[in-house]
């Protein structure tokens, strides 16, 4: 089949590599316009646009798809299908009648669960012990299209968003892959999702990854585990200033620290929860470079009685599996 591919970030390159390998075609790349990035704010292509250009294939980049122009293109590339992973951009209904086979999305999770931008970081805040892979077409809804494929995965006890979504990419692409082989052959027939089992997974916000240390601690060592690499996890210092925080390990043996409360020990630091303490494992001052926590208390000389988070505010909306809407594709 001739294929049009709607991706953006590097989690989509696995796709796009197996694609280019596959007996299918990928004529053209659909993606992201180039954005600043670095400290020098300058204009950088996506991954998506990079590795295709390697390829020598043809890449849009329309900041909307709402554009005449991009959709004359697509029309004009005639694409039997458009699979699709992580574009980050609306599909209007005007193009989505384009391609013959559809829009084939490669979406992280086990539809109905998790539908929306952020399926594996929710799955882990949430303590999900199982997750997967789905493809299934495009519509005018969020993710709510007929399911073609699905793959399942455990969530490792240490799992990061990050390690999470890595395993899915690869193990995802190869489903993507077999899904457009049926589609090609004739022999899949897609289901529509049920009706029961929806939950949605919008996009995480900053104020969403401040670790809130009254919460048990089960609850703070997912939180970390989903925000990490992004948005990253964090906490306030006595004098208010940030502190990234990276995966921590459970402590259960220590119940006599309040929530937030640090306890530096030879090699470890130690704070409170709702529960039982946790370890930190590396954090990230304001400013400065990741490093190990006892390297960091030991050169911010914290004072005895020193109580991480003595800002948060108790009631707010961002606890543990928190779930609201989110748009987008």
């Amino acid at each position: 089949m001739r294929l049009l591919f709607a991706g953006t970030p590097a989690v989509a390159l696995p796709a796009l590599d197996a694609l280019l390998d596959s007996r299918h075609e990928v004529v053209a790349v659909l993606t992201r316009p180039d954005a600043r990035a670095g400290r020098g704010r300058t204009l950088t292509p996506s991954p998506v646009k990079e590795r295709a250009l390697e390829a020598g294939i043809e890449v849009l980049t329309p900041a909307t798809l709402r554009d005449p122009e991009a959709q004359a293109r697509i029309a004009a590339i005639a694409p039997d299908a458009a699979p699709v992973v992580a574009y980050g951009n609306l599909v209007p209904p005007a193009v989505l009648g384009l391609p013959r086979h559809g829009w084939v999305n490669l979406h992280f999770s086990v539809l109905p669960a998790w539908r929306g931008a952020a399926p594996v970081q929710h799955a882990i805040i949430a303590g999900d012990e199982v997750t997967g892979a789905s493809t299934f077409l495009l519509e005018a809804g969020l993710d709510t299209g007929p399911v073609l494929g699905t793959l399942t995965e455990t969530i490792r006890p240490l799992d990061t968003s990050g390690d999470l979504l890595g395993r899915l990419a690869e193990a995802g692409s190869g489903l993507l892959v077999k899904t457009l082989d049926a589609l090609e052959e004739g022999i899949l027939t897609p289901v529509p999702q049920p009706a029961d089992g929806v939950s949605l997974a919008p996009r995480l916000t900053t104020e969403d990854a401040r670790v809130r240390w009254q919460h048990p601690a089960m609850a703070v060592d997912r939180r970390v585990r989903g925000c990490t690499p992004a948005p990253g996890a964090w906490t306030t210092l006595p004098d208010g200033a940030r502190l990234g925080l990276g995966p921590v390990r459970l402590a259960p043996e220590v119940t006599d620290l309040a929530p937030g409360a640090v306890r530096v020990g030879r090699g470890e630091v130690l704070v409170g929860t709702g529960t039982h303490a946790v370890r930190l494992g590396e954090v990230r001052p304001a400013g400065k470079r990741a490093m190990a926590a006892a390297d960091w208390a030991r050169g911010a000389r914290l004072d005895e009685g020193t109580v991480l988070g003595r800002d948060d505010r108790a009631g707010h909306a961002a606890t543990a599996g928190a779930r609201g809407p989110e748009a987008g594709a």
